[in-house]
C-alpha cells in the first residue's frame, strides 16, 4: 500500500521559515515525479514545487527565491524548506508522487498519490 505521510507543518510569523518533511513508502519510489501542492480555504490546490527523479525541479513563480524542493533518496524523505514566509503562504500543504517524468510539471492531474497534508499558517 503506498503511503505519503507529511510532517513540519505549523504556525509562524511573518517571515519566518518552516521546512516540511514527506516520509514515501510502498512501491511508490523516489524515481517517481513527486512535489508539493497546497490549498488555502477557498480555493483550488495548486502546484508549489516539484521535482524528478533525476532531480530538475519546477517552482510556483509565487515561490520562486523562496522555497526550495529536495528529496533523499536513500531515506525515501521529500523535504520543502520555506523562507521568508507570508501570509499569502498559508494553506495545508500536501506531499504528491506521480510516474516518473522526463519534465516535472505543476499540475495536479500528473500525480496519483498523495498525502494527508499539514497545516502551514502564516
Amino acid at each position: 500500500d503506498v503511503q505519503l505521510v507529511e510532517s513540519g507543518g505549523g504556525s509562524v510569523q511573518a517571515g519566518g521559515s518552516l521546512r516540511l518533511s514527506c516520509v514515501v513508502s510502498g512501491h511508490v519510489m523516489m524515481s517517481y515525479c513527486m512535489g508539493w501542492f497546497r490549498q488555502a480555504p477557498g480555493k483550488e490546490r495548486e502546484g508549489v514545487a516539484v521535482i524528478n527523479r533525476r532531480g530538475t525541479t519546477n517552482y510556483a513563480d509565487s515561490v520562486k527565491g523562496r522555497f526550495t524542493i529536495s528529496k533523499v533518496n536513500a531515506e525515501g524523505t521529500l523535504y520543502l524548506q520555506m523562507n521568508s514566509l507570508k501570509p499569502e503562504d498559508t494553506a495545508i500543504y500536501y506531499c504528491a508522487a506521480g510516474p516518473p517524468c522526463f519534465r516535472p510539471l505543476l499540475l495536479v492531474s500528473e500525480y496519483h498519490y498523495w498525502g494527508h497534508g499539514t497545516q502551514v499558517t502564516v
